[in-house]
C-alpha cells in the first residue's frame, strides 16, 4: 500500500498550537522568513527533532528546515521537555566551528529516516546547493543502517566529517552532540 499524505506524520502535530505559532513567529521575525513558508520550515524541524530522538543515522538538517530548529532551541523549557517526551533526554545541539558545511549525502540520509519514522517531508525544504536531498533514489526502502556497499555498516561514505563519530545508532556523538550541521 501506498501512504497518502493524510496517513504520514507532521511535526505540527507533535506540540500545542501555542508553541507552533511562537516558534513560526521567532522564524518570521528572526530569520525574515514569510508565514507560509516558516510554518512549513517549523513543520520540518520538530519532525526532525522527534526523528533524531531514534535515528540509527547522523542527523543534519537543511538550510530551510535549521532557520526553525535555531527557534525551536531558543523556546528551551518547551525544547527540553520535548525532547524528554520523544528522547527521553535532552537532544544536544552544537555546530562544529569552521565545520565543511551540510552535504547533500548527510541531509539526504535525515529525510530518509525521517520518511521511515513516518513523516511528511516537504521535499522544498530539504535542499543542499540547488539539489534536492529529499527525492527517493536508488537506495529508497533501505533498512537505515545497512550496509551500503562500501564496508560501513550505516550506509555512508565513510567520511565521518559530518557525524561528529560516536554511536549512530543511539545518536550520541563523541562529542555530546545528537544532531549535527556543518557552520
Amino acid at each position: 500500500m501506498t501512504a497518502v499524505e493524510t496517513d504520514l506524520k507532521t511535526g505540527r502535530g507533535l506540540v500545542s498550537d501555542e508553541l507552533f505559532r511562537s516558534i513560526v513567529q521567532f522564524t518570521v521575525t528572526h530569520f525574515g522568513q514569510d508565514q507560509e513558508r516558516a510554518e512549513r520550515q517549523t513543520d520540518q524541524a520538530l519532525a526532525f527533532v522527534a526523528t533524531a530522538a531514534t535515528a540509527s543515522v547522523p542527523m543534519v538538517p537543511s538550510d530551510d528546515v535549521d532557520h526553525a530548529l535555531h527557534a525551536f532551541m531558543l523556546h528551551t523549557e518547551d525544547y527540553a521537555a520535548f525532547c524528554g517526551q520523544h528522547a527521553g533526554r535532552f537532544l544536544h545541539h552544537n555546530p562544529r566551528p569552521g565545520g565543511g558545511g551540510r552535504t547533500l549525502e548527510a541531509v539526504t540520509r535525515s529525510t530518509h529516516a525521517m520518511k521511515a519514522a513516518g513523516f511528511m517531508v516537504l521535499d522544498e525544504l530539504w535542499a543542499v546547493n540547488g539539489k534536492s536531498a529529499a527525492q527517493c533514489d536508488s537506495d529508497c526502502g533501505r533498512p537505515y543502517g545497512s550496509a551500503g556497499g562500501n564496508g560501513d555498516d550505516n550506509g555512508d561514505s565513510g567520511d565521518d566529517s559530518d557525524s561528529g563519530g560516536g554511536n549512530p545508532s543511539t545518536g550520541d556523538s563523541d562529542d555530546g552532540r545528537d544532531y549535527h550541521h556543518g557552520h
